[in-house]
């Protein structure tokens, strides 16, 4: 305690100085160009009238005027709460450590205060032209980082659950609502039709497609005749947010929306699949997908072509890179370059606070339309092949935390009734439903 009162002492003794530094009368200007020549004779020719404490007091208040203390503003640390909020429900709770760490570190990072200029020789910051994030930015901006991810989520992925019963890939087509329900809301509140696309594609719970969609239709640019705010920050930290806190969000609604009774029913065990069917599926689904919606093909051709990997039983060694050092890496300076983009003065908007309105209520209809769609399903099946409305909320693409969820809901009623593994198979169909519905609105509105 007595460590950390002595931090906060000396941060508020630095904070007193510049403020009465800054009160004080001090408004030079600093030299923008050191060759500036009429800056050299000036200084020059005022050397002999200022002393010795005079030029160490300037020196000083220069000094102060760079610091984080003199430039801080109150926006800045609310978003460093943010991130340490972030790094804490990583740490503590377990909630997605290996996307809120390195995305709650960036938020540190592009929050810290900088002194500004409209000088464009002089530039002091984060993301200037010509620094390193600048260019890793260019991974997020220009949509480089999320098809890599998908590489290593197919290869990664076992799709048997899903081959073995085709009909639960209608479940992760029907968590999809809340993307289109989202999309209307956006529009309702006054975004324009690219950026209401891109807010709602949160309610995929899918953070790779989210980024993806927004670097293509909210980027800030001129989208089919309309001008966009650029919103890629505020809707990955959303999509993210989320992801980490399906653990959260989903259990009240699934048991809101199920009865006992439904939590209690026992699906058959899959079935074994072959490895020819193993293998076909991945093509068949990326020929078939991408037909139908083009415009995943950045996505859905990696995903597909990571499972290819992975089936094929020959190229073990690329499937190992893709699903481990592959997709680590990049999951690293995805986290990173998103979180440092959030600077309070473009994040702390009127406009994301409404996304993350959005983002939630969205997530929250693909949470209740995979349960509803389930249990309607229900309707005409037979009392053998009945479904657990359960496994419904496993149709937002959260991989594969939302079918753990979906595990754990099951067992809490029926410590026996294991559902992982039929979970799965609307999960990793969510997946595949969000990249298409992305691929369908790049489409329209592009």
């Amino acid at each position: 305690m007595k460590r950390f009162l002595t931090v906060i002492g000396i941060i508020a003794f630095l904070t007193l100085l510049s403020a009465t530094l800054a009160n004080s009368g001090y408004n030079e200007k600093i030299p923008y160009h050191e060759n500036d020549t009429t800056t050299v004779i000036d200084n020059q020719n005022q050397t002999d009238e200022y002393s010795t404490s005079d030029e160490a007091l300037k020196g000083v208040r220069k000094f102060i005027s760079y610091t984080g203390f003199r430039n801080a503003t109150t926006g800045n640390m609310v978003m460093i709460l943010v991130g340490l909020f972030f790094i804490f429900l990583a740490i503590k709770y377990d909630y997605e450590p290996l996307l809120l760490v390195p995305i709650g570190t960036g938020i540190l990072i592009g929050n810290i205060p900088f002194f500004q200029s409209n000088d464009l020789n002089l530039q002091i910051g984060i993301y200037q032209d010509g620094s390193v994030l600048n260019y890793l930015y260019y991974g997020v901006t220009k949509g480089i980082y999320p098809p890599l991810i998908f590489l290593g989520i197919g290869a990664m992925t076992d799709f048997s659950s899903l081959i073995s019963n085709p009909r639960l890939m209608l479940l992760g087509a029907a968590a999809q609502v809340g993307i289109f329900i989202t999309f209307l809301g956006a529009l309702f509140l006054g975004f324009n039709l690219p950026e209401a696309a891109s807010i709602g594609i949160i309610g995929g719970a899918d953070g790779p497609t989210a980024i993806f969609l927004s670097s293509k239709l909210a980027n800030g640019g001129i989208i089919n005749g309309l001008q966009t705010r650029n919103l890629i920050g505020p809707i990955a930290i959303a999509a993210y947010s989320y992801m980490a806190l399906v653990p959260v969000i989903q259990p009240p609604i699934m048991r809101l929306l199920t009865s006992k009774r439904e939590r209690l029913i026992r699906m058959k065990p899959p079935r074994s699949v072959s490895k020819l069917e193993k293998i076909s599926f991945p093509i068949v689904g990326l020929l078939l997908t991408c037909f139908i919606s083009p415009g995943a093909l950045p996505l859905l051709g990696m995903l597909f072509f990571g499972n290819i990997l992975k089936e094929s039983g020959v190229t073990r060694r690329l499937a190992d890179t893709a699903r481990t050092s592959l997709i680590d890496i990049v999951v690293i300076l995805l986290g990173i370059t998103v979180g440092a983009s959030t600077q309070a003065d473009v994040f702390l908007t009127p406009q994301s606070m409404l996304i993350f309105v959005l983002g939630a209520i969205s997530f929250m209809f693909a949470t209740a339309g995979g349960v509803l769609f389930a249990k309607f399903m229900n309707l005409f099946l037979s009392v053998g092949d009945k479904i657990n409305p359960l496994i419904g909320a496993a149709g937002v693409s959260a991989v594969p935390d939302s079918a753990r969820v979906v595990q754990m809901e099951g067992l809490k009623s029926d410590p026996n009734n294991h559902l992982l593994m039929h979970a799965m198979a609307p999960n990793v169909a969510g997946v595949i439903g969000s990249a298409v519905a992305a691929g369908i609105l790049i489409s329209f509105l592009i």
